[in-house]
């Protein structure tokens, strides 16, 4: 694939896979992301990222056979973040739809593979998956080639999120702005600016009626100077791809921006919240320090 943003995101259903294939009680049960890639990719990215033990875990180097020695490296610097991301995102959802809440979109959604799991929820409720077309082509091409199938309610909408109109695209998609809606925009932020931030915020409000919800997970204001090794590695992954992350948020600040645009704060957790509430016991994966996650409410 030519599409940066392709790999990036079958990188995340790789961690995710493996994950769920090789713990007996994964953080986030993701059944089908294995489903959307051959064998060959798969022990292929296993393979690529086993290569980078000097960079992502030299203290392991020689001392664990391969299969652990990947593991090790998906556990506990790759999956964390998108695990503990998609499960707090899933719940809150499904909490939304007890209360009224009647339409999903996710925004970047990549490789994500809900619709493919929760049939019983989008057989009542549409489901909008928003990201660049090329990614959208590859992922529709790999349902059709691997015998998947969406249902009618799953809709399609590409967009180049940072040159195309959002709203507009996905309003002709079908999206009833009248209804309640639930938003996701994972592992997004960090890339943005607060300028870019704070408009698609904006476009996603245009899109809210009272009572609609956002997820989306942010880097809090220690996130530049963190002398955590998974952080740093984070962060020069991002600038080695091209894609510098760059915008971080104290509580007040994010708090200020989310107001600004008629959201108020349902939900936040911070490090040590997400540790309770998914990594409990011995589990080799942890979350990283300085990843948070929120969920916030529209009140308009």
């Amino acid at each position: 694939m030519d599409n940066r943003s392709s790999m990036t995101a079958l990188m995340s259903a790789f961690a995710r896979a493996y994950h769920f294939k090789t713990e007996k009680q994964p953080v986030f049960a993701d059944s089908a992301a294995e489903k959307l890639m051959t064998m060959e990719e798969y022990e292929g990215i296993g393979k690529y990222i086993l290569s980078g033990i000097d960079f992502f875990a030299p203290e392991q180097k020689g001392k664990l056979p391969d299969s652990e020695a990947l593991g090790y490296i998906v556990n506990t610097q790759l999956a964390p973040t998108p695990l503990a991301r998609a499960a707090f995102c899933e719940e809150s959802l499904k909490t939304a739809a007890m209360t009224g809440t009647e339409q999903y979109v996710i925004i970047g959604a990549g490789y994500d593979t809900f619709a493919l799991r929760e049939k019983a929820f989008v057989s009542k409720h549409p489901v909008f998956e928003a990201d660049h077309p090329l990614t959208q082509a590859d992922k529709l091409e790999r349902i059709k080639r691997f015998g998947l199938a969406y249902n009618d309610n799953v809709k399609s909408v590409p967009v180049d999120l940072a040159t195309e109109d959002m709203s507009e695209k996905i309003l002709a998609a079908g999206f009833d702005r009248t209804k309640k809606a639930f938003f996701s925009w994972l592992g997004v932020s960090y890339y943005l600016s607060e300028e870019e931030i704070s408009r698609t915020l904006g476009d996603i409000a245009g899109l809210c009626s009272e009572g609609s919800s956002l997820v989306f997970d942010f880097g809090d204001e220690g996130l530049f100077d963190s002398t955590d090794r998974r952080v740093k590695n984070m962060l020069a992954m991002a600038m080695a791809a091209g894609e510098p992350m760059k915008s971080s948020f104290d509580k007040t600040s994010l708090a200020r921006l989310l107001e600004k645009h008629g959201f108020l704060i349902y939900e936040l957790l911070g490090p040590k919240d997400i540790e309770e509430r998914y990594f409990g016991g011995q589990r080799e994966a942890k979350p990283f320090p300085d990843i948070n996650m929120v969920l916030a409410v529209y009140k308009g």
